[in-house]
């Protein structure tokens, strides 16, 4: 019999059977006796519960990546398998080796995932750093960079998530150019403040003050300059969706996300990368419009508010599954 110290050895397969327990509880069509027959199995067993924080503990890592680094790192698992079920059954195996450092550092995401960064964030935290030249840069929620200043230029790394960048002027003898480099391109700062975010294979930046010149990676591609007020994003092989911004859309690094006709599903998915676990929409309340100030260190806090404005209701399974849906008569 193994012993019960946290790191000690766990049954693969009460790993595996925690790990279909998690998939059924994530799937769309989960309901309260799963929950509850979930509960039951954890509390039939002390190995069971501990299979079940292992698995939890291992998915919290990949929580804490931004979600196109996550899916890229199930890709392969979900080729060999049928859906997420399958993935974490591997999943639960490979925790059981205790090989979850293995599977970050041979599915190239140890960088990617910002483990190795300069400097870096986690799920729900923003970082204000000031670099060497006097330049500002706020990291937002599970971010990271590198800084590679040299005699030639400023270059400001993203690996993940997204950043606020508040330019210096340059002292140096020769010019340097400050830019950030994402794996669409680069955006190069033309006296400015600005942000630039990674999505699904698009980096997207927005021009608060003075501009910005868009450089997609493509050979031969068009650059754009971008002008305060206005935003974009860029593939690596052009620039596309130019519109304008406010300056609202800032207010993360200040901790506060501002909703001004909002539907109420992008608001979710918005404060969701604030926070640990799922947060489902009821797609017959995703349209409402939500207009607001809420704030991102206290998401339990702005989900609640929601309820005060909206004809919605929360269910929390657990602190990290939470699904808001209407309002039911009472």
């Amino acid at each position: 019999m193994s012993s019960q110290a946290d790191g000690a050895p766990i049954a693969p397969a009460a790993l595996q059977r925690a790990a279909e327990w998690m998939a059924r509880l994530w799937a769309e069509d989960a309901s309260v006796a799963d929950a509850d027959a979930c509960a039951a199995w954890r509390a039939a067993h002390p190995e069971h519960e501990r299979a079940w924080a292992r698995l939890q503990r291992f998915a919290r890592q990949f929580d804490a990546l931004p979600r196109e680094v996550a899916r890229g790192a199930l890709a392969p698992v979900q080729r060999r398998a049928t859906g997420r079920r399958r993935a974490l059954q591997l999943l639960g195996l490979i925790a059981a080796g205790g090989g979850t450092a293995l599977l970050a550092h041979e599915s190239g995401l140890w960088q990617r995932m910002g483990m190795g960064s300069d400097y870096r964030t986690v799920v729900g935290e923003t970082r204000a750093i000031v670099l060497a030249d006097g330049t500002q840069v706020v990291l937002d929620t599970a971010s990271a960079i590198d800084v590679r200043y040299n005699a030639g230029e400023r270059r400001i790394v993203l690996r993940a998530g997204a950043i606020l960048v508040t330019s210096a002027h340059e002292n140096a003898a020769v010019y340097r150019p400050l830019l950030v480099a994402t794996p669409q391109g680069t955006a190069t700062a033309l006296g400015t403040r600005f942000s630039v975010r990674l999505d699904d294979g698009v980096s997207q930046v927005a021009v608060f003050q003075g501009a910005v010149a868009l450089q997609p990676a493509r050979a031969g591609a068009e650059s754009l300059h971008l002008q305060a007020g206005q935003r974009a994003g860029y593939t690596r092989q052009d620039v596309q969706d130019v519109a304008s911004v406010e300056d609202s859309a800032a207010a993360w690094a200040q901790g506060s996300l501002v909703a001004e006709r909002m539907r109420l599903d992008d608001l979710l998915a918005e404060l969701g990368r604030y926070r640990h676990g799922v947060l489902r929409c009821d797609e017959s309340i995703a349209g409402l419009r939500v207009t607001g100030v809420y704030t991102l260190r206290d998401t339990d806090r702005s989900l609640a508010n929601l309820t005060l404005s909206l004809p919605v209701q929360l269910r929390y399974r657990t602190r990290y599954w939470v699904s808001v849906g209407p309002r039911q008569a009472s």
